[in-house]
């Protein structure tokens, strides 16, 4: 951004601004906002939807302030229900250090498998989560299909 020709001390505050936006959608005490306001703004029930382990809210609602982006890019799913809060495979520790840092490892110790193509080692780093190279896991596209087709047979049956 500097190298744009925007002041530093610019670039920080908006940085301050939108930090402190995100301070506040993390909360269960604000239901809904006003319709105006969901509509072109991230709040607590969109950012609820970003943290559900839910198949129908994988991989949504990434928006930090503006909830438009997702909106335009087709990543919104607005609450229907109050989200079952987490990632698809649970945390097996309470360890700060291994929470924030499990993910990289797993995904470097992936990518670093003998064996693998170079096409290979480069998905397992920018493909969607879930990738695998032999399809032993599942996408969030895969679970959430899975999830749909188990909901469209229980309701035949």
């Amino acid at each position: 951004m500097t190298l744009l020709g925007f002041h530093p001390l610019l670039i920080a505050f908006a940085g301050a601004l939108n930090l402190l936006y995100q301070f506040w959608i993390h909360t269960e005490v604000i239901d809904k906002m006003p319709r105006w306001f969901e509509a072109v703004f991230n709040t607590p029930s969109h950012h609820r939807v970003h943290h559900g382990r839910d198949p129908e809210y994988l991989d949504t609602n990434y928006a930090g302030t503006l909830i438009i982006w997702d909106k335009m890019f087709g990543t919104f799913v607005a609450e229907t229900k109050r989200p079952d809060y987490g990632i698809v495979k649970k945390m097996e520790s309470y360890n700060p250090f291994k929470i924030a840092f499990s993910e990289l490892v797993q995904i470097t110790k992936d990518a670093f498998m003998p064996g693998l193509k170079l096409s290979e080692r480069f998905k397992y780093v920018f493909a969607p989560p879930g990738y695998s190279h032999d399809g032993s896991r599942q996408t969030s596209k895969q679970i959430k299909a899975d999830a749909k087709a188990s909901k469209a047979v229980s309701l035949a049956e």
